[in-house]
């Protein structure tokens, strides 16, 4: 089974147990979404790390830049009411 580079490609998720997040784990190439769920099966899970796979082609995600950090971010420090700094917390509330 070859890889050719023509096929699209394909970031892969991982949850490794139930309960938990899906992760990135890697990018494969592969013909179609079945065939890449079998290959990041083979690939990624080798030793039953996972429960459930998640495969997106690599042309449908869109991601924000690091460089563009501070000005995309920078709407949501206007927003002082998102952060519990003036409230008072009981003494008896521990686990806040």
């Amino acid at each position: 089974m070859s890889e050719s580079p023509h096929e699209p490609l394909w970031e892969v998720f991982i949850r490794s147990r139930r309960g938990l997040s899906h992760n990135h784990v890697g990018s494969l190439h592969a013909a179609d979404a079945q065939m890449a769920l079998r290959n990041a099966r083979d690939v990624f899970t080798r030793r039953m790390e996972g429960v459930s796979i998640w495969v997106v082609p690599s042309a449908s995600l869109t991601a924000s830049s690091p460089e563009e950090r501070d000005p995309f971010f920078d709407p949501a420090a206007d927003k002082a009411y998102r952060y519990p700094t003036f409230y008072d917390i009981p003494k008896e509330v521990r686990q806040l």
